[in-house]
C-alpha cells in the first residue's frame, strides 16, 4: 500500500526523483573511492616516504570529499522538497475526500480518526519518503560496492563480510516483524486519545455540571497510558537494535584487525589494504544500518498508508448510487430559483415520498418503513413524534445525506436518485438539528449559503430570523468574529442558522427541530416572517412542540418509523390517538383551562 500510494503521486515528479537518485549515486561513488585513495597514501606515500604522493592523493581526497558533501546536501534538500509536496497533495486529497464521504462512512471513521489520518498519518508517510530519498539508493549501492571493493583489497578476509551480512539482516528482519503490529495498534491508540480529548473539550460544560472531572481524568489517563505503553514497547525494540548492530560491528572490527595484522606480519597483505578493507567493512555495516533505519520507520508508514488508502478508497457520495459527476440535471422547478431576493411565487416543485424505507447498513430493523406523502409548494408539512421515531432521518433523505433503502423520492416528478448531488442540493436550504457556526465573522457564516449576498440581504435575513437586534448590538456587527461553535447562546446560534437558510433562494426548506431554543414570542414572530418569504417553497419542519406546528398545512405523526397520523391539527385531534397523546403530554394548566 505504501509503495502504491507514494509512487502514483510522485509520477509528476519523475525528473525530480531521477535527480535525487543521481546525486545519491555521486555521493556513494565518492564515499567508496575515498578508502582506496587513503590506501594509496599509506602504501605509496607514508610507508614509501614519498611526500609528493601524499599531497597529490590528499588533494584528490579533499576534492572528492567536497563533491560528496555537495551531492549529499543537494539530495537531502530535494528529498525534503519532494516529501513536502507529497504531503501537501495527500492532505489535499484527504480533505476533498472527507467532504464527499457518504454520511455513514464519515460516521464510521469518526472525526478524530479523520483528523489523525489527515495530519499524523500523512506525516509518517512524509518521514519515510525523506529517509528513502536520502538513503534508499545510497544503502544498496554502498553495500554492494563495499563488498566488491573489500574483496578486491583482500579476498582471504572476504569471508568475514559474508558472515556479518546475514547476521545483520536476520536482526533487522526480526525487529521489523515485531514493529509492524505495534505500529498498527499505536495509530489506533492515537485515534482513541484524540477522540477522548475532543469529547472532553466539546463536553467540558457537561463534565463540570455533573462533576465528572475525576472520571474523565481517569478515562484520559487510561487512553494516554495505553498509547505510552505502546510507544515504549516499540521504542525498546528499536533501542535494542543499535547495541546489537554495534556489537556485531565491533566484533567484526576486532576480527579484521587481528586476522589482517597476522597477514601483514606474514607479508601477505599491505597496511594500506588493511585500512581500506576496514573502511569498506564499516561502509557495508553503515549501509545495512541505513537500511535498518529506513525499514524501522517503514512499518509505521505502511500502517499510515493503509489508513490513508482506506479513506481514499471509499466511493464518494456522488458515486454511491451510480450517479457520476454532474450528469443529473436539476428539476425544471430549480431553474430561475437563484435570484437576488427570496421567491414570492410557487414553482411547482412538489416533493413526493412513495413507499420509502430506510435502514442503516447492517441493522436488523428499519428506521423508516413505507413512508408516503406529498408536500406541495407553498405549504408547510410538519413532522412530529417521539424521540427516536425517525423524524430527522426522514429529512436527511431529501438532500441525500442518507440514501433511501427502498422506495422513491421525487421533486417535480423527477427521482432524486437520478440527480447529481450538487444539482439537488442547490435547490434546498436546511437548518440542521445542531446549530453549527464556523470560526469567522457573522457575515462569513451567513454567506455560506449565498456567497454573493450583499449586506442588505444579510440584514434582511437577520430581521426575518429575529436576529438583527442582537447582531447589531455585537461589537462589530456583521464583522464580529465568532469562535468555532459560535460563542453565543443557544437561541442566538439557532436564529443565525435560520437566517443563513433564509438567505438562500431555494425551492425546499428543511427545518430540523430548528425552533427548540426559542421562546414562544420569538418563535411566533419568526413564523410570521417565514410565511410570505417561503410562500413558493416546500417547507418540511420537524418539531417537538405541538404549539410550533398548529398552523401547519399538514402534520405527519411518526411512531417507530411509520406514519401513524396525517392531517391538520384539528383533524388529528379528532382522529389520531397518537397525536392526542402528544398534545396531552404537553398541556399545562393554562391550556387545560
Amino acid at each position: 500500500m505504501l509503495a502504491a500510494l507514494v509512487l502514483r503521486r510522485l509520477a509528476p515528479y519523475r525528473w525530480h526523483v531521477a535527480a535525487i537518485a543521481l546525486l545519491q549515486l555521486i555521493q556513494v561513488g565518492a564515499t567508496l573511492l575515498l578508502p582506496t585513495l587513503n590506501a594509496g597514501i599509506v602504501d605509496d606515500g607514508l610507508v614509501a616516504g614519498n611526500g609528493a604522493v601524499v599531497l597529490e592523493l590528499g588533494g584528490w581526497m579533499l576534492a572528492i570529499a567536497a563533491i560528496q558533501v555537495v551531492a549529499a546536501v543537494s539530495a537531502a534538500y530535494l528529498g525534503a522538497v519532494l516529501a513536502m509536496r507529497l504531503g501537501r497533495r495527500l492532505r489535499q486529497e484527504l480533505f476533498e475526500k472527507i467532504h464527499t464521504l457518504p454520511t455513514r462512512e464519515a460516521e464510521r471513521f469518526g472525526p478524530a480518526s479523520l483528523v489523525v489520518r489527515t495530519t499524523n498519518d500523512v506525516l509518517q508517510v512524509q518521514t519515510v519518503v525523506i529517509l528513502v530519498c536520502s538513503m534508499l539508493v545510497a544503502a544498496p549501492v554502498m553495500g554492494v560496492g563495499g563488498v566488491v571493493l573489500a574483496v578486491a583489497q583482500d579476498g582471504t578476509l572476504a569471508w568475514l563480510v559474508f558472515a556479518i551480512i546475514p547476521l545483520l539482516m536476520l536482526i533487522m528482519l526480526r525487529i521489523v516483524r515485531r514493529l509492524v503490529p505495534l505500529y498498527r495498534e499505536g495509530q489506533g491508540l492515537v485515534d482513541r486519545i484524540n477522540t477522548v480529548i475532543r469529547e472532553q473539550i466539546l463536553g467540558a460544560m457537561m463534565i463540570r455540571a455533573f462533576v465528572r472531572r475525576t472520571h474523565e481524568r481517569e478515562r484520559f489517563a487510561a487512553a494516554n497510558g495505553a498509547l505510552t505503553a505502546n510507544n515504549l514497547r516499540s521504542a525498546r525494540i528499536i533501542a535494542v537494535m543499535l547495541p546489537l548492530v554495534m556489537t556485531v560491528v565491533n566484533l567484526s572490527s576486532v576480527a579484521v584487525v587481528w586476522l589482517g595484522g597476522l597477514r601483514i606480519v606474514r607479508g601477505e597483505m599491505e597496511l594500506g589494504a588493511l585500512t581500506a578493507f576496514m573502511a569498506y567493512i564499516m561502509q557495508i555495516l553503515l549501509a545495512i544500518m541505513m537500511a535498518m533505519y529506513v525499514l524501522s520507520a517503514a512499518p509505521r508508514a505502511e500502517v499510515s498508508a493503509e489508513r490513508i488508502g482506506e479513506v481514499l478508497a471509499v466511493p464518494d457520495e456522488r458515486q454511491a448510487d451510480g450517479v457520476l459527476g454532474e450528469s443529473g440535471a436539476a428539476p425544471a422547478a430549480w431553474h430561475g430559483r437563484h435570484s437576488s431576493t427570496p421567491a414570492q411565487q410557487p414553482y411547482g416543485a412538489a416533493l413526493r415520498f412513495e413507499e420509502v424505507s430506510f435502514a442503516f447498513p447492517g441493522a436488523e430493523a428499519r428506521v423508516l418503513e413505507n413512508i408516503s406523502f406529498e408536500a406541495l409548494p407553498g405549504t408547510t408539512t410538519a413532522i412530529i413524534g417521539s424521540t427516536g421515531s425517525g423524524k430527522s432521518t426522514l429529512l436527511r433523505l431529501v438532500p441525500r445525506l442518507l440514501e433511501a433503502s427502498t422506495g422513491t423520492i421525487s421533486i417535480g416528478g423527477q427521482d432524486i436518485a437520478g440527480l447529481s448531488l450538487d444539482a439537488l442540493r442547490h435547490g434546498i436550504a436546511a437548518v440542521p438539528q445542531r446549530n453549527w457556526l464556523f470560526d469567522g465573522t457573522v457575515a462569513e457564516n451567513l454567506r455560506i449559503s449565498l456567497p454573493a449576498a450583499s449586506d442588505a440581504q444579510l440584514w434582511d435575513a437577520l430581521e426575518a430570523a429575529q436576529a438583527a437586534s442582537f447582531v447589531s448590538a455585537l461589537p462589530d456587527g456583521l464583522d464580529t468574529v465568532l469562535a468555532q461553535g459560535g460563542g453565543l447562546s443557544g437561541g442566538q446560534k439557532q436564529r443565525l442558522c435560520i437566517a443563513r437558510a433564509l438567505l438562500r433562494p431555494a425551492s425546499i426548506h428543511l427545518f430540523d427541530d430548528s425552533f427548540s431554543a426559542l421562546d414562544t414570542v420569538t418563535e411566533s414572530r419568526i413564523f410570521d416572517a417565514l410565511r410570505p418569504r417561503l410562500s413558493g417553497s416546500v417547507v418540511l419542519m420537524v418539531a417537538q412542540r405541538v404549539r410550533s406546528i398548529e398552523t401547519a398545512d399538514r402534520i405527519l405523526v411518526v411512531d417507530n418509523g411509520r406514519i401513524v397520523g396525517n392531517g391538520t391539527h384539528t383533524g388529528l385531534l379528532a382522529g389520531s390517538r397518537h397525536y392526542r397523546e402528544i398534545v396531552a403530554s404537553q398541556l399545562d394548566t393554562a391550556d387545560e383551562a
